[in-house]
């Protein structure tokens, strides 16, 4: 009942502070430490097994991992998983939670702890646990699941859970990765989480194809890469790659063009027209509503015109460089007090009330994900 928050609000606040986001993996087993399941749930009562690594069960093994079955465990999981949705269910600042409650270092394998095999329900008893716990922060069901049954991707699909696949690039082509088929079912609905290898023994071995992870990327539609490796190396060695895979990876909305009158009366209603594209390989999950802001030489906002009958979660996916295109048009009239003049006009997307909420890939911005285009200038009558 006593938690230590810190262990993770110092390494989150890093990326916080920088408008960033966090995901988290509670695990209950691990190679390099006996514990991961705290000792006094042994203590009180929870059954497990000592395991050396690449030997399974061990009676002197120096690694501990829980019955995933046992009820003790079950019991005082849930307890501290109840006490984390309470501080992180639906919190912005968490993009997505795995469920991490079984297998070795969360991976829903025991290949690398006990190879102790489980039945399919066990694993859906840990779905489900998760899926009682969190309704509205995104829950991701790692592939390996699988090895313990053929439904347990499908049940966790059916709970509103995304797919994660650990560790591509372990083995050198044509093993590079195994279940981009089982994203198929996921990315249409759900952002889909991939995770390489560790990147210098993938290296060593001959596995790391930047050509196969971009492959990866585009047949999963992948939304998220964990980088499994020190960032300030791996940014310094993959700069190239990690450009390459920033064009493509989750949704990437483009205003292509942009027009509208030059000028126009005050009671004239201006026609905005503009062509939009996803360059992404996944749709644009939280959708967003374009917008038209104007505003004066003081940079004070004069008018926003927002196109509610277009949402870019529509704009369809497509292979590299062929992403289709729509032109979208709205008219607008101007607020019985809008002064005449000229005003600077910034295209945005984001809520209905025209909050922007989507970075775009344009320049000129004005801090709050306004992008500045062009100017209009309002006659009086």
């Amino acid at each position: 009942g006593q938690y230590d928050w810190s262990v993770v609000d110092a390494p989150a606040q890093r990326w916080i502070d920088k408008g960033l986001q966090v995901a988290f993996r509670f695990t209950v087993s691990e190679s390099w430490m006996r514990y991961a399941t705290p000792k006094w749930v042994e203590d009180a009562g929870a059954k497990g097994y000592n395991f050396t690594v690449g030997k399974g069960v061990d009676e002197n093994g120096p690694f501990w991992e829980p019955d995933y079955d046992d009820p003790v465990f079950l019991a005082k999981h849930e307890q501290f998983l109840a006490a984390a949705a309470a501080r992180y269910d639906g919190n912005p600042n968490v993009a997505f939670v795995d469920v991490g409650s079984f297998g070795v270092w969360g991976e829903g394998h025991t290949f690398a702890s006990t190879r102790k095999q489980y039945p399919e329900e066990t694993v859906k008893k840990h779905i489900d646990l998760y899926a009682r716990l969190f309704h509205k922060t995104l829950v991701a069901a790692n592939d390996d699941f699988s090895f313990q049954g053929d439904g347990t991707i499908q049940y966790a699909l059916e709970k509103g859970m995304t797919l994660r696949d650990d560790s591509i690039l372990v083995q050198p082509p044509p093993n590079s990765y195994f279940h981009a088929e089982m994203a198929q079912a996921f990315w249409p609905k759900f952002p889909v989480i991939l995770e390489h290898e560790h990147y210098q023994p993938s290296v060593d071995r001959g596995a790391w194809k930047r050509d196969i992870l971009l492959r990866a990327i585009e047949e999963y539609h992948a939304s998220y890469l964990t980088i499994h490796w020190f960032p300030r190396e791996f940014l310094e060695k993959e700069r190239e790659l990690i450009g390459q895979v920033n064009l493509r990876l989750g949704y990437r909305i483009q205003c292509r063009e942009a027009s509208w009158p030059a000028s126009v009366k005050l009671s004239e209603r201006p026609r905005f027209v503009s062509v939009w594209a996803n360059a992404g390989v996944a749709p644009c999950y939280p959708g967003g509503y374009v917008a038209f802001t104007l505003k004066d030489a003081k940079g004070g906002i004069a008018a926003v015109f927002v196109n509610e009958q277009f949402d870019v979660r529509i704009l369809p996916t497509g292979p590299p460089n062929e992403a289709a295109v729509k032109s979208v048009e709205s008219v607008h009239g101007f607020a019985p007090n809008m002064p005449a003049g000229t005003f600077d006009v910034f295209v945005s997307v984001g809520q209905r009330d025209g909050t922007p909420k989507i970075a775009l890939p344009l320049p000129d911005h004005d801090g709050h994900r306004r992008y500045k285009v062009g100017k209009i200038q309002i006659r009086a009558e």
